[in-house]
């Protein structure tokens, strides 16, 4: 594992931005094609805006990049809740991918369908790979949760399906990416920043009880990256090997 700690959570996005821009570059040099799984919610609204600044999107190949999703809500695309239209609306409108290099979890379908659909377009990337996604870009919630894996979640369990449908009273419906899918990928990278969370990183990284769905994330590869800021890392102990 390795610590990525920043001022405050516009540092860290930068930092962030900076490292995948050349990640991106150092695998376009030994691969056809970069694949990267995007995240939801409000804390990457700002890193997708700034990769799609000049000073990021100049630098970056994208005609060579191909997005997926780590999960999304069922509901129409138009809904700002949607995590596609967010990722459309702060990034990919502004940057010229060919739209056949997108590929957006349908919500238009029954959520079961819908994985499965997905899970297809994934074994057709990624059958003949060592590795799933070149960099697959995470959060996490204030009770542990990433992708759409929440607490006591039954699909938990499933160690196979690298696409499972999510049917929640709390949540709603969803599809998410499983950690079969993940741990593959060649890297990893969790965007959290704010002290909401601080107590609930600690108990991730250094607790002693594995209670948390989002650690369940344990890249095969160890290449698993958390870009944080000092307000959520104020309760860490074991900081020697941050990287600032």
């Amino acid at each position: 594992m390795h610590l990525h700690i920043y001022k405050d959570a516009e540092a860290t996005t930068i930092a962030l931005a900076d490292w995948i821009t050349l990640l991106i570059k150092k695998t376009l040099e030994v691969k056809d094609r970069f694949t990267i799984a995007l995240s939801g919610g409000e804390t990457p609204k700002k890193l997708y805006q700034t990769l799609a600044s000049d000073s990021f999107s100049e630098k970056i190949t994208w005609s060579r990049v191909h997005i997926f999703w780590g999960d999304e809500r069922i509901v129409p695309f138009e809904d700002d809740k949607n995590n596609a239209k967010m990722a459309y609306d702060n990034l990919l409108c502004k940057v010229d991918i060919p739209s056949g290099q997108i590929h957006k979890m349908l919500t238009d379908i029954k959520p079961e369908e819908s994985a499965k659909q997905y899970e297809k377009i994934l074994h057709q990337y990624f059958d003949e790979e060592q590795t799933t996604f070149d960099l697959v870009l995470l959060g996490m919630g204030e009770d542990g949760h990433t992708l759409s894996l929440f607490p006591g979640s039954e699909i938990l369990h499933d160690d196979n399906s690298w696409v499972k449908a999510v049917h929640s009273k709390e949540k709603g419906e969803r599809i998410t990416l499983m950690p079969s899918i993940v741990n593959r990928s060649s890297a990893v990278a969790f965007l959290v920043t704010g002290e909401k969370k601080a107590k609930v990183l600690q108990h991730v990284l250094e607790g002693a009880d594995n209670n948390y769905p989002v650690q369940l994330i344990q890249p095969l590869n160890n290449e698993l990256h958390w870009f944080i800021d000092e307000s959520i890392a104020q309760y860490l102990n074991k900081l020697d090997d941050a990287i600032n």
